[in-house]
């Protein structure tokens, strides 16, 4: 089987892999509710780059409309998405291929950073100061449910976004009520 050749990605030359979006994503992984909440969301076909925008934004007092530059997409689904898929494919616990999947989740973890680096590329044009919703909790739920992959997501989410939401807060030092 031959695997289809594809064209490079065309990527801005001002990315910031370190950025504010990027510490924020290590401060949530730093919580392991959190952390585990984003994976068992992901399971359920969300985008934890999404999860982590609509946080971010929320923090911020921002509102998120749920629309991506294509660059972040086109990332996700062909790099981050692609060597996902090959680590998955690889069985936890095989002592022939521990080294692969390592490596492999080595590289998931610098395409999340890369896709996150996107994101904020496209984001800060956008949303340069800091907005007017005071709520931030409430302002991460609605973001969340624009970042949710269907909009009935709320209902059948695994977990609740209220309870997302504040952990998502709390991250960027918000305290829980």
């Amino acid at each position: 089987m031959t695997v289809p050749q594809t064209e490079s990605l065309n990527l801005p030359a001002t990315m910031e892999p370190d950025n504010p979006l990027w510490r924020y994503a290590l401060a949530c992984w730093q919580n392991p509710e959190l952390a585990e909440a984003c994976l068992t969301l992901q399971a359920c076909d969300w985008s934890v780059t999404r999860i982590l925008c609509a946080g971010w934004l929320g923090v911020n007092g921002h509102l998120f409309t749920g629309v991506e530059d294509a660059k972040v997409t086109e990332w996700r689904s062909r790099v981050t998405g692609s060597i996902r898929s090959a680590r998955k494919s690889i069985p936890r616990h095989h002592i022939g291929c521990r080294d692969l999947r390592e490596a492999l989740a080595r590289a998931e973890l610098q395409a999340e950073q890369t896709e996150l680096a996107l994101a904020w590329h496209t984001l800060t044009p956008r949303y340069p100061e800091t907005g007017n919703m005071h709520n931030r909790k409430a302002a991460i739920q609605q973001n969340l449910l624009a970042a949710a992959p269907r909009r009935e997501a709320d209902t059948r989410a695994p977990i609740s976004l209220d309870t997302l939401a504040g952990l998502l807060a709390a991250a960027a030092g918000e305290p829980q009520p």
